[in-house]
């Protein structure tokens, strides 16, 4: 075969296959489409579901249409899509004139929903696997029987674990509704082990009776098996609940903890009554909103790494603010407590003021870094915000670093030396004006460190300390003035009793029962969780 002649037979069959191609459209079969054009409702729901089983863009053309009412059906049962002037045959793929007596095919609200799951459904077959597993879960709020054939046809194609799994339980919520009772029942088997709690209201009209006396569910295996699983739900909700409970509770004990373990370093040993202490939280958190507008001003693509900036920003200003009134005024009142509470209350006022003058009265907003947006979902239903984890990470680190200060420091040497023994201290030379400054501001420092994690959990303002010191002063009395674990344990101990009793009594009523129980149990142990050693006792 010569050269041209072999040119001339790759042309002729390329033109074959062309034709082939063209000549081979993936028509939908009338049969699928007619029921679209008729009077019964639950055939043309069956009709939506058989043609998004084959999900192909044909399919989704015409779902389409029928979703935005521009399907039209001829008196010869030919269904149309149409487009402005033309209408588009599904099943020849010929384009026509609109005919006159084609008539626009209605979209009741039963037949829309099933629909919009049918449209969703379609997505199963994504080359993305998140949004295959996004359409499996979104297909549970409204799965259908009519959606069968789409779910059997996603489950032949599917090999993702997990879109599998959300797809077997798609097809359980599904079969709920079959008629017949060993379908049903094999179901609600499937859905045992079921972390959804909107299921809970469909379990129990199948176990239970209506107000008549009668049961829904006419099959008694069925009911007994849906019994099971009403149980097994309640037990895994109860179980979430409870965690939940315990994550928020360290959540919230992780927030005390930064707010009281300056508080313990001041008036624990110190023994300073420091009502500012709040307004430290507060300058804390404004300096993360300044580092925050900072980062957006001159480096915008590096905004997620405001908080790098924040944290020694905020300890910084807060610390040197802690210094000022130290050497201004609390210098000049040690051994009066009266009067260092009155003065310290003052200069709160003073604090918030000047913030108000600043940056106004309103909140501020200080927005989470994407590192810290989001979270994870365990035990089915249970969401982690990151934030929330990273914080509670956070003031355990927080507390590593203050015990190390202390206790493997000179500083920290130098402070235990003055609260065990000021005189004897003084004696061997300690400066102890100098270490009751550097003291001080540690403790402002440490608060404002928690005013940068308070930041990343609700707005700024003027007003955030106050919400905390009284929470604060509980949390150092009860776990023992001065002691630095007790102060720990006591944190997270109020941060759990609270989220187990706030259910129960109401946020305010929990807390007046909490203030209740520490006064309570400071009358029978006035040293607190632990008591302090040392001369310091006396």
């Amino acid at each position: 075969m010569t050269r041209i002649s072999r040119f001339t037979f790759r042309a002729w069959l390329l033109a074959f296959l062309w034709l082939v191609m063209a000549g081979a459209h993936a028509a939908i079969d009338r049969a699928v489409l007619a029921p679209l054009g008729n009077d019964d409702a639950d055939a043309r729901i069956e009709a939506v579901g058989h043609i998004a089983a084959l999900a192909t863009p044909d399919a989704r053309r015409v779902l389409d249409a029928l979703n935005n009412e521009t399907l039209y059906v001829t008196p010869a049962g030919d269904v149309l899509v149409v487009d402005d002037d033309k209408a588009w045959n599904p099943v020849t793929d010929a384009t026509t004139a609109v005919p006159d007596d084609a008539e626009d095919i209605s979209v009741n609200n039963r037949l829309r929903s099933v629909l919009q799951g049918a449209l969703s459904g379609m997505r199963l077959f994504s080359e993305d696997r998140s949004e295959r597993l996004a359409a499996a879960r979104a297909m549970t709020r409204n799965a259908d029987p009519a959606q069968l054939p789409l779910i059997e046809k996603a489950l032949e194609k599917e090999k993702d674990a997990d879109v599998i799994a959300q797809l077997e339980q798609v097809r359980a919520i599904a079969n709920l509704n079959a008629e017949d009772a060993a379908k049903r029942k094999a179901a609600l088997i499937t859905l045992r082990n079921t972390t959804d709690a909107s299921l809970m209201g469909t379990f129990r009209d199948m176990a239970e009776k209506k107000p008549d006396g009668s049961y829904q569910e006419p099959d008694a295996e069925v009911r007994a098996e849906a019994a099971k699983t009403v149980a097994a739900l309640q037990n895994h909700l109860r179980m979430t609940d409870i965690a939940g409970k315990v994550f928020y509770g360290l959540s919230l004990g992780s927030v005390l903890l930064l707010a009281a373990l300056g508080l313990a370093i001041t008036f624990g040993l110190m023994g300073i009554i420091n009502m500012a202490h709040g307004e430290m939280l507060m300058i804390g958190a404004y300096t993360t909103y300044l580092c925050q507008l900072f980062f957006r001003a001159y480096f915008p693509e590096a905004i997620d790494a405001y908080l790098l900036l924040a944290l020694p920003a905020a300890f910084i200003v807060t610390a040197a603010v802690g210094i000022v009134i130290e050497r201004l005024v609390i210098r000049w009142l040690y051994g009066r407590p009266l009067e260092t509470l009155l003065c310290t209350w003052g200069i709160s006022l003073m604090l918030m003021q000047g913030v108000r003058t600043l940056f106004g009265a309103q909140n501020v907003e200080v927005a989470n870094p994407s590192w810290m947006s989001g979270g994870i979902t365990v035990m089915g239903s249970l969401a982690l915000s990151w934030n929330r984890i990273i914080i509670i990470v956070f003031s355990l680190l927080v507390v590593l670093a203050v015990w190390l200060i202390l206790n493997k420091t000179r500083l920290g040497l130098f402070l235990r030396a003055v609260t065990q023994n000021r005189r004897m201290a003084d004696c061997v030379g300690v400066s102890t004006g100098r270490i009751d400054m550097m003291t001080f501001g540690l403790g402002c420092g440490i608060a404002g460190l928690g005013g940068v994690a308070l930041s990343q959990l609700g707005n700024v303002g003027p007003d955030l300390g106050q919400a905390y010191i009284v929470d604060s002063f509980m949390v150092v009395v009860l776990g023992g003035v001065g002691q630095l674990a007790g102060t720990v344990i006591a944190a997270f101990g109020l941060g759990e009793i609270t989220k187990f009793l706030e259910p129960v009594a109401g946020a305010v009523l929990a807390k007046i029962a909490i203030l209740v129980v520490i006064i309570v149990f400071i009358q029978k142990r006035p040293q607190g969780l632990f008591a302090l050693k040392g001369r310091s006792v006396e």
